[in-house]
């Protein structure tokens, strides 16, 4: 384990794989660098890359320097790039990749980046996330009731069938999901203004001018694959990508090589 120091003075936990051009992995809600999908991503893209596989504040051996705010998220990546050597590549999965996508166009010095499936609401294809839920999950985290926040955030936030929700406890990740359920309202922030089934704004990601993927599951629900599609048409140099048979939770295995050649591509994303 390594650590870097954010600009705030929070210690940034991250394990440093491989050896290459650096490539710097941003985990999803309820994701800690050894707990979610970027772990055994992270082992498959070393053969390539010196990967940057980090805790997000609050998760792992992170810090957690209070009050949380996005700024702090984005300076925390410029931490980690500054400790690759001052550019690097970065991926980020579902909230991972709105923080990611913020990051980019906030100026920091991201080469090229990928995102797979940011949490947008963008149409009626589902319904939108309450206006009122991030101040329950907040509400829900301060008074401890860490299992009641985590069951808001799968029914109404990601959408799961109710059924699906109330067995979550019973199983075997339980705990390690009640270990950072305290960092669900963070997540929510950065994605609350686009789940609420309006279009995306044209012009707010104008910055993030580097080579972009955009990339979804074949297999994931409409309103992701909508969101995705229309990221990719409003980003300033996006390509976007399906991969079929995947969902949310896509595997390491078919992940990898996709990231790989848009990576190593050096004609950029179209």
């Amino acid at each position: 384990m390594k650590t870097a120091i954010s600009r705030d003075g929070t210690r940034i936990a991250y394990d440093e794989l491989g050896e290459g051009s650096p490539l710097i992995l941003v985990g999803g809600a309820l994701n800690t660098r050894s707990f979610g999908p970027n772990g055994p991503l992270a082992e498959l893209l070393a053969e390539r890359f010196t990967v940057i596989n980090y805790d997000r504040r609050g998760r792992g051996d992170s810090g957690d320097t209070r009050p949380w705010a996005l700024e702090r998220e984005v300076e925390d990546i410029d931490a980690l790039i500054e400790a690759a050597g001052g550019s690097a590549s970065v991926f980020g999965i579902s909230s991972g990749a709105a923080l990611a996508l913020e990051a980019a166009n906030r100026g920091l010095a991201i080469e090229k980046l990928a995102l797979y499936e940011a949490p947008f609401v963008i149409d009626n294809s589902r319904p939108p996330v309450p206006d009122d839920y991030l101040g329950r999950l907040e509400k829900l985290v301060a008074s401890e009731r860490r299992g009641d926040a985590i069951r808001l955030f799968m029914k109404e936030g990601v959408g799961l069938p109710t059924i699906f929700v109330a067995m979550m406890r019973l199983m075997p990740a339980w705990s390690k999901l009640k270990a950072v359920a305290h960092t669900l309202p963070y997540d929510a922030a950065i994605v609350d203004d686009y789940q609420k089934g309006h279009p995306l704004p044209i012009d707010r990601w104008a910055s993030a001018t580097m080579p972009t993927l955009v990339a979804v599951g074949g297999k994931s629900p409409a309103w992701m694959r909508h969101a995705m599609r229309a990221l990719s048409d409003t980003l300033p140099n996006a390509s976007h990508r399906t991969l079929e048979g995947q969902t949310h939770i896509v595997k390491a295995g078919t992940l990898a090589p996709v990231l790989v050649e848009f990576f190593e591509d050096r004609n950029g994303a179209r």
